[in-house]
């Protein structure tokens, strides 16, 4: 995972493989790291983050709604979409897009047959970490 942070907000979560670890530079990228790492400790934490929203209206309205998606349950791409009065493949793209993955919890939207992507992803490294997340949050894909 990489954070990038600009103006004393979290601009950018990356989710890949890579494992160089650093320490963060500031402190407000230590108070990202100890809100990420009590997540991982206690799946029903909310993060309280200053994030730089830079989106559609469409997306940071569906950004806005995954917010309020509480751990340990899930909502299909159309459910969500029904609730905000959009489609399936806009809340997908808007998803896709979403530049803070688990803080902004996209992983929560499935599709109504099985797991669905995940950061553009429909199999691999990305779906896998989208299963775990769900696992760590009490539920089985």
């Amino acid at each position: 995972m990489t954070l990038n942070i600009r103006d004393q907000k979290l601009s950018r979560v990356e989710l890949n493989s890579a494992c160089n670890l650093r320490s963060p530079e500031s402190s407000f990228g230590q108070k990202v790291v100890d809100q990420i790492l009590r997540y991982f400790k206690f799946p029903e934490f909310s993060f309280a983050l200053p994030l730089e929203q830079c989106g559609t209206e469409h997306q940071l309205k569906v950004w806005s709604a995954l917010s309020e998606i509480p751990s340990g349950m899930v909502m299909t791409y159309g459910e969500l979409a029904k609730k905000i009065g959009s489609s399936a493949r806009a809340i997908g793209n808007a998803c896709r897009n979403n530049p803070h993955p688990i803080i902004v919890p996209c992983h929560r939207i499935v599709a109504a047959s099985d797991i669905g992507g995940f950061s553009g992803s429909q199999s691999g490294e990305l779906i896998d970490i989208k299963r775990s997340l769900l696992c760590h949050e009490g539920l089985s894909y």
